[in-house]
């Protein structure tokens, strides 16, 4: 479909906006299951595949690197062939790195696992371009940190379900004996027990691969609607004379580094707690509950989102708490100490900190991308694009904190959120205002703010 087939937003009827936002939220909680699921995927390597905590974070440098390498390509993928066609193509590349799970097992070769990794990531920067800046503009500015926060319920629902049906399918009662039993055993012995333990999930991602190709074949015959991301009213393409790229525009610039530092802090306070729980002597398969724990905190933060904006509460000072709650956290994360019973847990009270992390983290995506977007015009798609790229903090922002944590332990390496969170703050408070690099220059209205 070309851009001139494309369906101004203004022009769908209440049905197909609700229709819309039902398919895309289906959308995101896919997302989230192949997301999520590597705060399993980690611990998981790290045992079938022998690696230090550097090497397993390679699991999320591998998949979300993708993010910054094809995001803009699949802008330009999306202008030539539409959203839903798109889309199709995006689900089709995931399925394709899902089936690529069986010859990394068949074979316990982790390259190959780090490759398949990084095809699936290559669907999702194609669907995440496609998905975010279509629900951000499907409605009312004030309330897109709302419908976001639908999106995010399902994406977070769906990380819940992902580690605790992997956990059911590939992990067994006996493995926690057979982990420690392994350094025993003869090399011989140790591979077999290995190979048995990493050929586990060749059957359910088969089944991952199969339902994403027929996931793609449903999106492109759905109802879904080619709408117009990149309407300009007159006033905004007068304000918009002159630009001519991307570069232009400093609070998206500024918005896609928060996004950055953002996911990063994210996925770190998901994908390392269940190490982080090893450390207080919990056994794997008692630890597998703790990233749902962490965004079950998520789901909370976005259902009183959902509640509050924007009656009680603008979108940007929900996102203003939400980051001075991070840098809280992650402060207490380090400096508490003492040993608690909580959910039948007994750990340190600091892994609460970390759970609690999920909390902070449920407004913040939701409260960059329409102040990002803001007054984008022609450039939406390749504005959404560079957030998309932004997503490669998933993969760096692990790496530095698994290498921090073989230098210095898993708890010190927390320090890394602070700066993270302490930046998050500035965008929130002050960031998101910029319309000019220089500082003498005054800033524009805005029109998304409180």
């Amino acid at each position: 479909m070309t851009k001139n087939a494309m369906i101004p937003v203004e022009s769908l009827s209440r049905r197909q906006v609700a229709v819309s936002i039902a398919i895309i939220g289906v959308m995101f909680f896919m997302f989230g299951f192949v997301s999520w699921v590597n705060a399993i995927l980690i611990p998981y390597f790290k045992i079938a595949c022998e690696l230090n905590n550097f090497q397993a974070y390679l699991v999320t440098f591998a998949f979300y690197i993708s993010y910054f390498i094809m995001s803009v390509p699949a802008s330009y993928l999306l202008k030539s062939t539409g959203f839903k066609k798109g889309m199709m193509v995006g689900f089709w590349i995931m399925a394709f790195g899902a089936f690529l799970f069986v010859p990394a097992a068949a074979t316990r070769t982790y390259g190959i696992f780090l490759v398949a990794l990084f095809i699936l990531g290559t669907g999702l920067a194609i669907l995440q371009t496609a998905a975010n800046p279509y629900i951000t503009i499907l409605g009312p500015k004030e309330r897109a940190a709302q419908r976001i926060s639908i999106m995010g319920i399902c994406n977070k629902a769906a990380g819940i379900l992902a580690p605790l049906i992997f956990a059911a399918v590939v992990l067994r009662a006996t493995d926690s004996e057979l982990i420690k039993q392994l350094p025993l055993m003869t090399e011989v012995q140790k591979n077999a027990a290995l190979d048995e333990l990493i050929s586990r999930v060749i059957v359910p991602y088969i089944c991952v691969g199969i339902f994403l190709f027929l996931l793609g074949l449903m999106i492109r015959f759905s109802p879904l609607p080619d709408i117009d991301t990149e309407h300009e009213s007159p006033e905004l393409r007068q304000a918009n004379q002159g630009k001519s790229g991307i570069m232009q525009f400093p609070h998206l610039v500024l918005g896609a580094i928060a996004i950055f530092l953002h996911v990063g802090t994210q996925v770190i306070a998901i994908d390392t707690i269940i190490g982080y729980a090893g450390s207080m002597n919990i056994p794997l398969l008692e630890a597998k509950v703790f990233p749902s724990y962490t965004l079950f905190c998520t789901i909370c933060g976005y259902v009183t989102g959902i509640l509050l904006i924007p009656k009680f509460i603008s979108q940007v000072n929900a996102l203003r708490v939400c980051t001075i709650l991070g840098t809280c956290f992650s402060l207490l994360i380090i400096f508490s100490s003492g040993e608690v019973r909580l959910l039948g847990h007994n750990a340190d009270i600091s892994i609460w900190f970390v759970v609690l992390l999920g909390l902070a983290n449920s407004l913040i995506w939701a409260g960059i991308w329409p102040l990002a977007l803001d007054g984008l015009g022609k450039f939406t798609k390749l504005g959404a694009s560079v957030l998309i790229m932004g997503l490669s903090g998933n993969a760096i922002l692990p790496l530095i904190y698994g290498y921090f944590a073989d230098q210095h332990g898993l708890r010190e390496a927390y320090w890394v959120l602070v700066p993270c969170y302490l930046y998050l703050v500035f965008y929130a408070v002050r960031g998101h205002r910029a319309r000019h690099w220089s500082a003498s220059a005054p800033e524009e209205k805005v029109a998304v703010q409180s």
